[in-house]
This record gives structure tokens, C-alpha cells and sequence, in this order.
């Protein structure tokens, strides 16, 4: 489509629009602080400085980058609305949404792998009986699909309206991993609040702004005709 003589003279940035070399530029950094809490693992495995209980370390650190990436993934559209100059940040919001399940799956792992020694029995068992393990397992098996037709292949296959319908399952996945977070940790503890009180007011716009535009449709449609 042609851009017109008006969007010709818009700046740039008020489009969502930036220079290749900028946006190359972004998603290296958006790389690098995606993969600092892997690096900080792996750095301290090489040094052995992991802590007392270095399997602790290893399941706290990638859950936590898991719901940290989660939550920005879900702030761009709030953001995107409020701002439309940061239309731009549409295009990391897949690749946050990646790095999260690449973290969520080494979460998963690290139970695997270091709690049950790849036991299936204890493994079911877990999942049967302690409430944090099960929950954390459906949020996990949610982000999962996501994962999988997080291309443009996919999109197109499923068609947009069911492509989006599907990819919803990540406010429950957000909301299972919260709960997981807060069954995981000792009674008293408040450490999860934080990301609780960001993710619930990012949940909580998305409804907000459904009924702001159905207003603004309804106010338009009895708007009495304009006098020539």
C-alpha cells in the first residue's frame, strides 16, 4: 500500500517505524538481557558459586526470568495502546514470549532432571499430590502450544482470529505460574507480590480498554448526524 503524502511528512517514530540498523541493534540487547540469567547460572556452575544449594538457585533463577519475561511480554500491548509511538515494540514481543518458555522448560528440567533423577513414578506422584508441582506443570503445558505456533507459518494455517483466540492461553499460563510461585514459597513469605500486583494490572487493563472501545463504538453509532 502506498503511503500517502500526510504519512510522508510524519516523523518515523510516531509510526512504529525505525532504521533496520536500530532495530538489529535492539533485539542483540534484547538478547543479551534475555540470556544474562542463563549466563549468570552457567558462570557460576564454572566457578562453583551457585550457593549452599545450587539446585535451588538454578529452579529460582529460571522461574523467576520465566514470570519477569512473561510479565514484559504482556505489558507491550497496555504500552502500545497508551503510546502509539512505541507501535514498534510489537516485534520483540514473540521473542520475549520464547525466551519465557525457554525458561520455563529449564524450570521443568531442573525438577526433571535434579529433584526426581528422571523418576516417571516420583514424577507422577509429585504431580498428583503437591499442589505448586501441578500447577506449575499446567502452566508449562499451556506455554507450550504458544511456543509452537509462534511463527508466521502458523498464523497463517490457523487463520488470525483462531491464532489469537489460542494464543489467550498465555493470561492463564501468567496466572498459573504466579500461583505456582506463591504455593512454592514458605507462608509469610511476600516475595511473589511484586510481579502479582504488575501482572494483575496488566490483566486487569485488558478488559478496562475492551469496554472503553465498545463505548466509544456504541457512543459513535447514536452520535446524531453531523448538520452540512
Amino acid at each position: 500500500m502506498a503511503l500517502s503524502h500526510r504519512t510522508l511528512l510524519t516523523p518515523l517514530h510516531t509510526l512504529g517505524i525505525m532504521k533496520r540498523s536500530t532495530l538489529i541493534l535492539l533485539k542483540t540487547l534484547t538478547w543479551l538481557a534475555c540470556l544474562w540469567p542463563l549466563s549468570r547460572l552457567v558462570w557460576g556452575a564454572v566457578t562453583n558459586n551457585l550457593g549452599p544449594d545450587a539446585t535451588a538457585t538454578i529452579t529460582f533463577t529460571t522461574g523467576l526470568a520465566t514470570l519477569r519475561l512473561l510479565t514484559i511480554s504482556l505489558a507491550i500491548t497496555p504500552v502500545r495502546r497508551l503510546s502509539p509511538r512505541l507501535s514498534w515494540l510489537i516485534k520483540f514481543r514473540r521473542l520475549l514470549g520464547l525466551f519465557a518458555f525457554f525458561y520455563a522448560t529449564l524450570h521443568l528440567l531442573t525438577y526433571v532432571a535434579l529433584y526426581t533423577n528422571f523418576d516417571v513414578h516420583a514424577m507422577m506422584t509429585d504431580i498428583a499430590k503437591r499442589r505448586f508441582i501441578t500447577i506449575g506443570v499446567a502452566a508449562w503445558l499451556l506455554l507450550l502450544p504458544l511456543a509452537a505456533t509462534s511463527t508466521a507459518w502458523s498464523i497463517r494455517k490457523l487463520g488470525g482470529k483462531r491464532w489469537n483466540r489460542l494464543h489467550t492461553l498465555v493470561y492463564a499460563a501468567a496466572i498459573c505460574g504466579v500461583i505456582h510461585y506463591w504455593w512454592q514459597v514458605k507462608p509469610g513469605v511476600l516475595t511473589p507480590l511484586t510481579i502479582t500486583v504488575i501482572l494483575g494490572i496488566l490483566l486487569g487493563l485488558r478488559p478496562i480498554w475492551a469496554l472503553r472501545q465498545r463505548w466509544f463504538a456504541s457512543s459513535k453509532a447514536v452520535a446524531p448526524p453531523a448538520v452540512p
